[in-house]
């Protein structure tokens, strides 16, 4: 359908999980992509895989938390093709099963750098280059809406985090036609959630709590994405879409 056809996008986090299949889904319907992860080989690799099936992709390494590095992949992508039409913020540490009196000073900042900071980071290194009708798209997670007990204190408040930032800067650029939406996925099926698969009694447990019946597949996430990087979600701005298969409507 070409729903983004000759937008230039970057993405974050994007050598696996749902970075990957958004990156995939994007460059399907004709936009250029340039695919980053903090494992260069990994964003080669998806790359290479969107170049054999006749798309438009380089990879990249890009550590999120590095200005520097950001630097480096918005002049690859100016580059490679003169602008930069959306920026995907996938990129994050996910919850871990972390208690209070095991949390520490030192991994909160860690996840807030990974998965706030680097949000701050790239808004603030693509928005320079980006003209009217552009996108930014902030992954969140429903651990951002609600609270999930026993996951590290840090992963709900840094994806809280995500959610206002998103909307603080959904207005704050709105004047420059610049769009900043959030997601926010639920039980996603991905190598970051595989462990939470290893335990049948959890999984019973989760999938009891979500109407679908299923976990989501990263494709489902990255329908969503594809939605709010294209022109389809043109007055939409400041808004969160959730993708969890109904657990946050209970």
């Amino acid at each position: 359908m070409d729903r983004v056809k000759g937008k230039t996008v970057l993405i974050t986090g994007a050598g696996s999980g749902m970075g990957a299949a958004s990156a995939r889904l994007l460059a399907d319907e004709g936009a250029n992509v340039l695919v980053t992860d903090i494992r260069g080989d990994a964003a080669e690799t998806v790359a290479a895989g969107i170049r054999d099936r006749g798309g438009e992709a380089q990879g990249q390494v890009l550590d999120v938390t590095r200005p520097d590095q950001w630097q480096a992949a918005v002049e690859k992508a100016l580059a490679l093709w003169g602008g930069i039409d959306v920026l995907v913020n996938n990129a994050g540490l996910p919850g871990e099963p972390i208690s209070w009196e095991e949390a520490t000073l030192e991994g909160l900042n860690r996840m807030m750098a990974l998965n706030m900071d680097s949000q701050f980071l790239g808004i603030k290194a693509v928005t320079p280059h980006m003209k009217p009708g552009s996108s930014i798209v902030n992954f969140s997670s429903i651990a951002g809406l609600v609270c999930f007990p026993n996951l590290h204190p840090g992963y709900g408040a840094s994806k809280g985090a995500n959610r206002l930032l998103s909307k603080c800067a959904a207005v704050d650029f709105a004047a420059r036609g610049i769009r900043v939406n959030s997601v926010h996925p639920g039980l996603i099926r991905t190598p970051q959630s595989e462990y939470l698969f290893d335990d049948p009694a959890v999984v019973e447990a989760v999938l009891a709590r979500i109407p679908l019946g299923r976990p989501g597949a990263p494709e489902d996430v990255a329908k969503v994405v594809l939605f709010l990087a294209s022109d389809d979600s043109a007055y939409m701005t400041g808004a969160e879409l959730v993708v969890d298969g109904g657990y946050t409507a209970i």
